[in-house]
């Protein structure tokens, strides 16, 4: 190995023995750079390729935009940096992709960067004062899986079932209504792999709604690298580590469609030559995934609420990936395509969907009931479908067939409008509170309106006094 010597770049490392895809095989004849530093290719300063692990002294490396300047024999130094974002205040209402360039035509941003590979390290906990809920005005949502501040919630389902809509639905209403409290919650959008179309719509509806201000943006979309694509949720993290930690911030973090990174990081392994480990995934894949979703937390200086999109690959739930990424989450939200077979959106699975966050202490005794007994209704309606399939509703019994009808009603109620497909579907978007939520269940399940309960509570008239006059006044 010959002695290190300076470029008019860097440190001397070596040269370009072979290419394949994304990789370039780096053979050290000089300094040996560190893990994930940014080699610079001799004539082309502006093309940077990214050190991955090192193999028999070798440094085999990513060509990150993948590049097709890259040829046998080229020299490369160091430059001893890293893949850095820019954060703090001047990002706001921006967009950038996992390299920190913008991609709205703005001017660059370059006062705070930060290394997307270094988390903060900064201690997470787990507050022991009451949580707080967080309204989506979606029922369904607010009802199965309460939204609560520093928690993890995951939009699971196929394609074409309505993740994307839905996700946009809870930015649009969950950052108006933040917005309106108070002033130190900010959004942060990170997208990866998903169609540019949904990108640019996403982006044209927070401008329109005037939620974008208080948002910024990262996308690696269907059309980069798997390198890229790999790196967009890493970056968005470092935005989100700094608001929370350097600002005292509390975060909405959405994530649109994690299960798309993980497909990132399996065809970088691909590409890498690693030998796949359960089904067909990257060895480090779910190491990553892990690391990725520690940097999701909260502190004591502020907190990251996530919401993420999961993509189900061939509608199987039990897919290694899927199963990985929900079991680091609170709440689990399943969208079903046979429930939106039949028009109803969001088109959640009632039975499938599951959170830890539902419990009396979060969300209060009579929220806890009546989530209990919709549960309860829905698994006799599974139930009962095969055997009204087979000899029809009139041969049930009258509880059964009460049952039935009220999950078909409750089926119904769930069923709701959004404000982000009003232009499509030409109806107005519908907000509901957790009380009128609640309300509307319980006039389902007890076939009485709230109001008749009230009037029922009230004192009732004594032998003297006739029914249809006031009671007198003590």
């Amino acid at each position: 190995m010959t002695t290190a010597s300076k470029t008019s770049t860097g440190e001397y490392v070596g040269v370009i023995k072979s290419l394949r895809g994304l990789m370039v095989e780096v053979e050290i004849l000089g300094e040996r750079p560190d893990a994930k530093e940014l080699l610079i290719v001799e004539g082309y300063p502006e093309v940077f390729v990214e050190v991955s692990y090192f193999k028999s002294g070798k440094a085999i490396c990513l060509n990150l935009a993948n590049s097709q300047v890259l040829r046998c024999g080229q020299k490369m130094s160091r430059s001893h940096t890293k893949v850095t974002v820019p954060v703090g205040p001047k990002t706001m209402g921006r967009v950038f992709n996992a390299l920190g360039e913008p991609l709205d035509e703005g001017a660059p941003v370059n006062d705070i960067r930060r290394s997307i590979t270094e988390p903060t390290g900064t201690k997470s906990y787990r507050s022991s004062q009451k949580l707080e809920l967080l309204e989506t005005g979606l029922k369904v949502i607010d009802f199965m899986t309460p939204f609560v501040k520093g928690r993890k919630i995951g939009v699971v389902g196929g394609a074409g079932v309505g993740k994307t809509v839905l996700t946009m639905e809870m930015i649009h209403n969950v950052t108006q209504s933040k917005q309106e409290g108070s002033s130190k919650s900010l959004s942060i959008y990170c997208g990866v792999g998903e169609r540019i179309r949904e990108g640019n719509e996403l982006y044209e509806t927070l401008k329109d709604t005037d939620v974008l201000k208080n948002t910024v943006m990262f996308f690696g979309q269907m059309d980069s690298t798997p390198a890229i694509r790999s790196m967009v949720a890493p970056a968005a993290a470092t935005a989100a580590e700094y608001f929370r930690d350097e600002e005292g911030r509390d975060i909405l973090f959405f994530v649109d469609n994690i299960y798309r990174h993980i497909q990132a990081l399996t065809e970088l392994s691909t590409n890498l030559g690693l030998i796949p480990s359960e089904g067909g995934y990257s060895p480090l894949v779910f190491s990553e995934l892990r690391r990725l979703q520690d940097r999701l937390s909260s502190t004591e200086q502020g907190t990251i609420t996530s919401v993420q999109a999961v993509y189900i690959p061939a509608d199987d739930l039990s897919d290694p990936a899927v199963q990985a990424i929900s079991q680091q989450l609170d709440s689990v939200l399943v969208l079903s395509r046979a429930v939106a077979e039949t028009g109803i959106r969001p088109a959640v699975d009632l039975l499938k969907t599951t959170s830890s966050l539902l419990t009396p202490e979060i969300v209060g005794e009579r929220h806890y009931r009546l989530a209990g007994k919709v549960q309860s209704i829905m698994q006799k309606y599974d139930s009962l479908k095969n055997i009204i399939a087979i000899v029809g509703e009139n041969e049930l019994s009258p509880a059964d067939r009460m049952d039935y009808q009220n999950a078909k009603k409750l089926i119904t109620f769930f069923n709701q409008d959004f404000s982000v497909a009003e232009k499509f579907s030409g109806r107005p978007g519908e907000y509901f509170t957790l009380e009128q939520t609640l309300n509307g269940i319980e006039e389902i399940l007890t076939g009485k309106s709230v109001d008749e309960k009230k009037e029922k509570t009230k004192e009732k008239p004594t032998a003297k006094q006739p029914a249809d006059k006031e009671p007198a006044k003590k």
